[in-house]
């Protein structure tokens, strides 16, 4: 995410201190071959973490100022083109009169002389809005009609045993120059983070990611221009076994994937909108989603507007924030600001933490043909599914602290499982359950702060199957995601 150094500040201080001054980290697999014409020349393929002290970084300086602010928010116009083929030649740079213009070098100093980090100072807006009449976006949708869900016993069942964690090895770059996939080249995505998946269609993987830079692009962090606040890829690749090939983004331009989700893009206002999950139901995409006010807080937290949840009726090409299902952040501490979506038999739950890395996990749930319709969510209070005292009063399934969650019911098992960075623990966790209210298991480390500094993520594949578990990390040092793969409970 493009400016969040502050919010992430906890997990890299935590991996600085643990690992100071380390440049290579994570013993690495030979590489694999890839699929045919899915991504870069094996020559260009990179299977390195970069290091924890960058060669240059930037400091963002909040500098005050007063401005107007539109309610509602402007809409920008959407445009959309059909995305490029695979190319035959997987050397191929689709568009270098786009992509292959090189980045000015840096002056000299005494910095590069010496081999230390050039340390610059940015200078960023932080606004103080003051809200004016905007543009008349038309009439507004009915509300859904009011739901009135009874309340309904849900006792816990008792916990699995802790899920025993095997070998963890990393799969494959995903995004980035040197990735599997060439996104620097096919999409001018450089730098970009998460990897959020669902099964968008049969035999379809949707993946969205966060803050996305292009042009201009250097870690750590997503620092660089052509920021985008989120893309979205798919893949049909079922052999993860050497990485998983993207077929398209989303576009808006030729070699360009397009900002799904508008934002503001103003500190303090609306900086970006953040995905947290997503999943399909019938012919819909559905992605619930964060607001962020701003990143600058305290480590280890942000401030959202409102976690809410977008549509999408054309295969996820274009995106609706759908103006009801929001749940606002009230006095900054209220649940289900980042959430984990997941259908399951008739009800699709709602798994959520507030703006922070620190806080507990609620739950809710929602009939399947009522996901947008607030009223008819019940949340999991001491044993009750009950509407009453709404989003604030839900009961703790797993007590933090909890960051960025993924869910899923593996229909393999019968097992619910919940992956998450813990900050106390130093290491991406994955948790198990025979129910979605718990009781859960202990938290097993699968990848750790010591291996991977600046770590966060752990985004579950849905195809994952049995003992194999797939899924997504990102790292602030990179600022790109990777395919891991580990072998539980064998």
């Amino acid at each position: 995410m493009s400016i969040r150094s502050t919010a992430l500040a906890a997990v890299a201080l935590l991996g600085s201190a643990v690992m100071p001054g380390t440049t290579a980290v994570a013993s690495a697999a030979p590489l694999p071959n890839g699929v045919p014409g899915s991504g870069s020349c094996v020559s260009d393929l990179s299977h390195e973490l970069e290091p924890i002290i960058p060669e240059r970084l930037e400091i963002p300086v909040p500098s005050p100022m007063i401005t107007t602010v539109p309610y509602p928010a402007p809409e920008p116009s959407t445009t959309r083109i059909e995305s490029e083929p695979l190319p035959a030649d997987p050397c191929m740079d689709p568009c270098p009169d786009l992509t292959d213009v090189p980045p000015p070098s840096p002056p000299p100093s005494l910095s590069t002389d010496l081999r230390i980090p050039q340390i610059g100072v940015k200078p960023v807006p932080f606004y103080f809005g003051i809200p004016v009449p905007g543009p008349d976006p038309g009439p507004l949708p009915p509300p859904p009609s009011p739901a009135d869900p009874a309340v309904e016993p849900a006792p816990r069942t008792p916990a699995p045993p802790t899920p025993r964690i095997g070998k963890v090895e990393r799969v494959a770059k995903l995004t980035g120059a040197g990735s599997i996939n060439r996104t620097d080249k096919r999409w001018q995505v450089e730098g970009t983070d998460l990897g959020i998946m669902w099964e968008s269609a049969p035999g379809q993987v949707a993946i969205a990611f966060g803050d996305t830079i292009g042009k201009g692009f250097h870690p750590p962090g997503g620092q660089g221009g052509d920021w985008r606040s989120n893309v979205l890829a798919f893949s049909t690749d079922q052999n993860l076994s050497d990485g998983m090939s993207f077929d398209s983004m989303v576009q808006d331009s030729r070699c360009h994937a397009a900002e799904l989700l508008s934002s503001r893009k103003m500190d303090n206002v609306e900086i970006t909108t953040i995905p947290t999950s997503g999943f399909a139901i019938g012919n819909r995409q559905y992605m619930s989603y964060m607001s962020i006010r701003t990143w600058n807080s305290i480590p280890g937290t942000w401030y959202t507007n409102y976690g809410g949840i977008a549509y999408s009726d054309d295969g996820g090409s274009t995106w609706v924030k759908d103006p009801y299902a929001r749940w606002d952040n009230i006095f900054g501490v209220t649940n289900f600001q980042v959430a984990a979506m997941v259908p399951a038999g008739d009800f699709v739950y709602m798994f959520g933490t507030p703006n922070t890395r620190l806080g507990a996990v609620g739950l809710a749930r929602v009939p399947k043909d009522e996901v947008l319709n607030k009223t008819a969510y019940q949340y999991w209070q001491d044993g009750y599914w009950t509407p009453v005292g709404g989003y604030t009063a839900a009961t703790p399934i797993v007590h933090g602290p909890v960051a960025e969650l993924s869910v899923r019911y593996d229909e393999s098992t019968g097992k619910w499982q919940m992956s998450y960075l813990d900050t106390a623990k130093l290491a991406i966790v994955l948790r198990e359950a025979n129910s979605p209210q718990g009781e859960w298991s202990d938290g097993a480390p699968t990848v750790s702060v010591l291996d991977y500094p600046e770590l966060y993520g752990g985004f579950i594949h849905p195809w994952s199957r049995g003992s194999d578990l797939y899924f997504t990390i990102s790292t602030w040092s990179d600022y790109n995601v990777f395919l891991m793969h580990a072998r539980v409970n064998e």
